[in-house]
């Protein structure tokens, strides 16, 4: 297989759906490997004797500072060569290193070992975005994006479904062999049926109907100093990555730290945990994400100060709705009452990362989808994950098993924060859009 296909053919019809649903099952997989920790914090905790801080500092920093920083250079060869084959080899890399997590007797192996999971996973974003751009025409981006990002609820429903039920069964190093093993047995799947599209050819003015037509492949990717020199003087890219960030400090955090209070607070156990949360991270997400997506491709073609609008009013609404749902007495009550700020919560995916994708041409869209993920993932995994653990410890004294419920209820304040970034983008983007 070649670099590059220059056919626009090679993103037409059906074939198109196809692709897709491989991007998202490899981004499912992605986080299957990062949120399966989750589920599994309590018997890693206990055969590791690791308390709240230092579990969440390996959680996030082992990940993210090597992911978020690695994820440049990899989306910046993503401009120049095959996305297809870069995403391959991330797959193959960090499911490897899944594998590896399970033979850890220690802090630092486990460190070492998410540390090479965060290495592979810096390429499965940024050139999955770039390689959708190409697949699917500008007035459908926002949702064939969203719909990428099923990956997120469908990957973290399945690790925390799956890894509680094979800890709670088994034991929880059995859980890593069977998701890495996963994502090694569809490496080479990807890499033999997915096609390299022609870059930009969906952004051609000759194309009707979502279809391209012939057209010359755009000039050759431009240097990462040229892809700096366009998007950081933009306000909009600073404002839409720490809006995102920071509303990630609650989408990573909580999501690693809901399942321990569950257990904690509710009084769940392991398995009970992995069927109630597993429901609400599906079901809650998959809604969620669509939806986002969906309002801003109809909203977006009226205005483009929409994009970045509709997670801001998500994130307003899904402050309440958490509270609502961890004071509940009622399970049924809280499942229900946590499904909608955990949709609201992946409510920004589509939207922003379709306003990210028109900050600049074509062939710069892996890199500064990287440059994006950097700010979002420094702040959003290695803060978020590291925040509510040291907190709940920092509280411990006081609030006993409760700490972590008023850790999280600390970090809620990051949606106000959120919500007034995207509002000030939406005036911004106006001017920086790119067509």
């Amino acid at each position: 297989m070649s670099d590059i296909d220059s056919s626009p053919a090679a993103s037409r019809g059906p074939y198109r759906y196809y692709v897709l649903a491989l991007l998202i099952a490899v981004y499912a997989l992605n986080f299957v490997d990062r949120q399966i920790l989750a589920i599994l914090a309590g018997p890693i905790k206990k055969t590791l004797n690791l308390n709240d801080g230092t579990f969440g500092l390996m959680s996030g920093l082992s990940f993210a500072v090597v992911y978020s920083f690695l994820a440049v250079p990899v989306a910046w060869l993503a401009d120049r060569r095959s996305r297809v084959w870069i995403m391959t080899g991330a797959l193959t890399v960090w499911s490897g290193f899944t594998v590896l997590c399970g033979l850890a007797g220690n802090f630092w192996q486990l460190f070492a070992a998410r540390t090479g999971v965060g290495i592979g996973e810096a390429g499965g974003a940024a050139p999955g975005y770039s390689l959708i751009a190409d697949y699917f025409p500008k007035a459908q981006r926002a949702r064939a994006l969203a719909a990428f990002s099923f990956g997120i609820p469908i990957g973290s429903a399945a690790g925390i479904l799956f890894g509680g039920l094979i800890a709670a069964l088994i034991d929880w190093r059995i859980a890593f062999f069977v998701v890495g093993g996963a994502g090694l047995l569809l490496a080479p799947i990807f890499a033999l049926t997915v096609k390299e599209p022609q870059r930009g050819a969906l952004d051609a003015p000759q194309i009707q109907s979502g279809e391209p037509v012939s057209a010359p492949d755009p000039a050759p990717a431009a240097r990462f100093g040229d892809v700096l020199e366009v998007l950081l003087p933009k306000p909009s890219f600073w404002l839409l990555a720490f809006g995102a960030a920071c509303a990630s400090v609650n989408g990573y955090g909580v999501a690693l730290w809901l399942p321990s209070f569950f257990m904690r607070s509710l009084g769940l156990s392991l398995v009970e945990t992995s069927w109630f949360y597993s429901g609400i991270a599906f079901f809650g997400g998959v809604l969620g994400i669509w939806l986002g997506g969906a309002l801003a491709d109809r909203l977006g073609a009226r205005a483009r100060g929409a994009y970045p609008l509709v997670p801001a009013a998500a994130f307003l609404i899904a402050l309440p709705c958490f509270l609502l749902a961890m004071n509940s007495d009622s399970r049924l009550v809280a499942f229900a009452l946590f499904l909608i700020p955990t949709g609201l919560n992946l409510a920004w995916l589509g939207p922003v990362l379709a306003a990210v994708q028109h900050l600049t041409g074509p062939r710069m869209r892996a890199t500064a989808s990287a440059l994006f993920l950097l700010i979002n993932n420094l702040v959003g995994i290695a803060l978020g994950t590291y925040y509510f653990g040291a907190v709940s410890d920092l509280l411990a004294p006081q609030f006993g098993a409760e700490s972590l419920r008023y850790a999280i209820y600390s970090g809620l304040g990051f949606y106000v924060i959120s919500a007034g970034l995207l509002i000030v983008a939406s005036r911004t983007l106006r001017r920086d859009w790119v067509d």
